[in-house]
């Protein structure tokens, strides 16, 4: 679904702008307390050592070096991460909360009725894409994309997927790609990133629906095979491993990642911090740093993001409606 939804113009930030942003955002009139005063919470809505916590906590470091004021980075896990996202949220509007979230809050809406909807925060930057991948252990004895479907069409169910629970981007990635190939898996649903890649190490599972850079050491070391690449084009870490479209299978679909707010936060300080942000991501240092950790960096700042987010949901909620997974605020 990232391929169907159109990227909005990149948001460039010179040096001299960037640090007359922060300068004029952070001061006020003397009577005026100065923010932020106080430590900032990032709140991740997966669990320690997966691919979201360590974005957030890699923004967190260098987001930090803008301030006089520590960053903390919390784990708020649970629900496909709808926990986390209620979390942040229900927190006073302060500014002094911020969230970290992907491409589950879509999904989750409409799936979970109890998940907040895109309406209930405010988002304030974005940081890029993150295709899905399709990995099976090397002692599966399946070595192709085209294996994989045959051993999985003559044997429904015979091979286990691990994938976040339903609502998650490896759960929606499993989905279509068992209607897009006609095909049926027994979908087994974990809470994150990090104990899927344990349960797929381990022999728990046979295959799973993570992004690339998830399991690419173990790809490298010979333990784990990457089938295809759910993307447009290939991925950088893996150029060897073709796309699904390459393989004849239309499938285009993953995650992405965006800084978020409680609705409410007084404007003075929601711009001081959708400057800080995004003048992060955009800072040469944290994209390298980024480019080692495999995450692919594309700023935008708030007005781009949620423009770009209500058009993932466009595109999303027919595929979920299709797949019969609406199961509240039916359009």
């Amino acid at each position: 679904m990232i391929s169907r939804v159109r990227l909005c113009r990149r948001i460039s930030f010179s040096v001299s702008a960037i640090a007359a942003a922060l300068l004029l955002s952070a001061c006020g009139s003397p009577q005026d307390d100065v923010f932020p005063s106080g430590p900032i919470t990032l709140v991740v809505n997966w669990p320690a050592g997966g691919g979201m916590d360590r974005a957030g906590r890699l923004v967190a470091e260098y987001a930090r070096r803008h301030l006089d004021v520590p960053i903390a980075v919390i784990n708020v896990a649970g629900s496909g991460g709808a926990i986390g996202i209620r979390h942040v949220a229900e927190a006073d509007p302060d500014g002094y909360t911020v969230g970290i979230l992907g491409a589950s809050l879509v999904a989750s809406q409409y799936i979970n009725p109890n998940a907040n909807a895109v309406e209930d925060i405010d988002l304030i930057a974005f940081l890029g894409p993150d295709p899905a991948a399709l990995q099976v252990r090397a002692d599966s004895g399946i070595d192709s994309l085209a294996e994989f479907v045959t051993t999985a069409q003559s044997e429904p169910g015979s091979i286990k997927n691990g994938n976040d629970a339903p609502g998650g981007v490896s759960h929606i990635a499993a989905t279509l790609l068992e209607r897009t190939a006609n095909i049926e898996l027994t979908l087994v649903p974990y809470r994150g990133y990090a104990p899927t890649v344990s349960a797929i190490v381990s022999g728990e599972v046979q295959s799973a629906t993570l992004p690339v850079h998830q399991l690419i050491d173990q790809h490298e070391a010979g333990d784990v095979k990457i089938l295809g690449v759910m993307a447009e084009t290939r991925h950088f870490m893996a150029p060897e491993v073709p796309t699904f479209r390459e393989q004849g299978i239309d499938l285009v679909t993953g995650d992405w990642r965006a800084i978020y707010l409680p609705n409410g936060v007084p404007e003075d300080r929601r711009a001081f911090l959708e400057n800080l942000f995004v003048a992060t991501m955009n800072d040469p240092e944290f994209q390298a740093a980024a480019r080692q950790q495999s995450f692919f960096i594309s700023p935008l700042g708030a007005a781009d993001t949620q423009r770009f987010i209500a058009d993932f949901d466009e595109a999303l909620y027919p595929v979920l409606l299709d797949a019969d997974l609406v199961k509240a605020r039916h359009k």
